[in-house]
């Protein structure tokens, strides 16, 4: 795996938890709240679901999830990342999985930074590319000319999807999936290196 070069890169669009900021979720636990089988998607396990009992389900997801945005914050690096991208003037956006609420919650004052924030309510969830895709209309760049960054297997899945650039961020050790991404990073730092050269 080489090492990227960003000469050809238009636009960054990032995930949000355990990417940019903090998360605390523990999916296993949730999977046993709503009695969802082990390994299975959660979201996918709640559409199948019938109406009342979606509604029961999603809004023990969206407090469980607005519980752990309150404490959520910056990892270390991100932030002068998406600054530093904001200074040379290229397109950030976000596609998470997550509520708009907790989403807003999550990035506090922070939303300015952001040309689009499309979470769940927006559009399905990855892995499916279509945020990825609108994102990539409205900013009218090649999705070829994009990079996605997150720090788990349905991100990159989805920037696949997309035929995007899929960037890893595996601050420990290596996910079995990693080898699927484009570039594997462990600091911000090194992205923002990349980014800004000089």
């Amino acid at each position: 795996m080489t090492i990227p070069t960003m000469a050809n890169i238009k636009g960054f669009i990032f995930d949000l938890d355990g990417t940019l900021v903090t998360s605390q979720l523990d999916f296993n636990y949730l999977r046993g709240v709503l009695q969802c089988p082990p390994e299975q998607d959660i979201l996918r396990f709640i559409s199948a679901l019938s109406t009342q009992e979606q509604t029961r389900a999603n809004k023990v997801v969206e407090d469980y999830e607005l519980q752990d945005a309150h404490n959520g914050v910056w990892i270390e690096g991100a932030e002068q990342l998406i600054r530093t991208l904001t200074q040379r003037q290229l397109p950030v956006a976000i596609v998470t999985r997550n509520s708009k609420q907790a989403t807003a919650l999550k990035l506090a004052n922070n939303q300015l930074f952001f040309d689009l924030i499309l979470t769940r309510e927006d559009a399905p969830p990855k892995p499916d590319p279509s945020a990825l895709l609108h994102i990539a209309q409205r900013w009218k760049i090649p999705v070829t000319e994009l990079a996605y960054v997150g720090d788990y297997l349905y991100d990159i899945q989805a920037a696949k999807n997309a035929g995007m650039l899929a960037y890893l961020y595996a601050p420990d050790t290596q996910p079995d999936y990693a080898q699927q991404a484009d570039w594997i990073f462990s600091r911000f730092a090194d992205l923002n290196a990349l980014v800004s050269p000089d």
